[in-house]
């Protein structure tokens, strides 16, 4: 379905690095619904892994049961990246990634994320330099450009291709948009269009099985990145891949198969961390869980305000049964 370097990928969507949501237990949770190809962890600072920070420990942390993974990198320094980059290629990441789009003022001060667009040629000399040290696919994630007058993404995507990426992925806008207006497809048309033969990876405003298609239709991508639709709704890559390989869609999951979700999100989180992290976690996730579930108010609130794995538990089986039943919830 998708080719990056040497890997193959069973599907081309992929999992975007989110911040604070893309963890190893939610992508533990994701991976058996089916459809997702890559996932993608959150933004690393190669320093940090150099360190062995515990943070930045707790990014990289794999398992068996979670690949391929990609391990995504923010920063300007080489040889700090190089060194992270072989680190985590030997604990189990399948792919490098190097982020260039992020607009948050905390990556872009320390000269990563988007601020990397302001001076493209050093953007490219870095990246192949990790390259050339790194036996793995390495691939790069862009923003259109720091603002429309700096329109660099497929000048960029084609000198990165020169310097021997496997991919890049581009989110649709600049970084000065943030996540305002529309995402723009003919911006990622013309990085397809600037690339000779590596895969282009289309992200942005992609919330449906239906704006996946419209995607690649409209914009000739080789695959498209996923972010926020994924955390309120994971079933989002198993029902993507089914629409872009059938025509149909899936049945809907059931409220059950969405509360059985919840818990196995839960249980991965406390066997990971603990029960007091799991709760707190848990009770920011269910907010994303709730945009699909919609379950009555009054549970709602509980769930908001859970303390303890008995607690939750207790609440999971309190759920009302004449909203469980056996009806889907889409």
């Amino acid at each position: 379905m998708l080719t990056l370097g040497s890997l193959e990928l069973t599907s081309n969507l992929l999992l975007s690095p989110i911040a604070g949501y893309c963890d190893l237990a939610f992508r533990l949770v994701v991976r058996p619904l089916g459809g997702l190809g890559l996932a993608c962890t959150d933004l690393v600072n190669p320093r940090g892994v150099l360190r062995r920070t515990g943070a930045s420990m707790a990014l990289v942390r794999t398992e068996s049961d979670d690949k391929p993974l990609c391990v995504q990198f923010y920063g300007a320094n080489p040889a700090e990246m190089i060194d992270a980059a072989r680190y985590c290629r030997d604990h189990g990441a399948d792919v490098i990634d190097i982020n260039m789009g992020c607009p948050v003022a905390k990556i872009c001060t320390r000269g990563g994320g988007a601020a990397m667009l302001s001076d493209p040629a050093n953007a490219v000399r870095l990246v192949e330099a990790v390259v050339q040290a790194v036996d793995l696919p390495v691939t790069a994630k862009l923003r259109l450009g720091l603002d429309d007058s700096t329109i660099v993404a497929p000048q960029l995507a084609a000198d990165l291709e020169r310097a021997g990426v496997a991919a890049v992925t581009v989110h649709g806008r600049t970084a000065a948009d943030r996540f305002g207006g529309k995402v723009r497809l003919d911006g990622i048309a013309r990085v397809v269009g600037a690339v000779r033969s590596i895969p282009v990876i289309g992200n942005g405003d992609v919330r449906s099985p239906a704006d996946v298609k419209r995607m690649i239709d409209a914009t000739g991508c080789a695959g498209v990145m996923i972010g926020r639709a994924a955390l309120s709704d994971p079933w989002i890559f198993r029902d993507s891949h089914t629409y872009l390989t059938t025509g149909s869609l899936p049945p809907p999951p059931t409220v059950c198969e969405r509360l059985d979700l919840i818990v196995r999100h839960f249980e991965q989180l406390r066997r990971l961390k603990n029960e007091r992290v799991a709760c707190a976690i848990m009770r920011q996730r269910f907010s994303w869980y709730a945009a699909r579930l919609q379950p009555p108010p009054g549970w709602r609130h509980q769930m908001r305000g859970v303390r303890s794995a008995n607690e939750f538990y207790q609440l999971m089986r309190e759920y009302p049964a004449s909203e469980k039943g056996d009806r889907n919830a889409g």
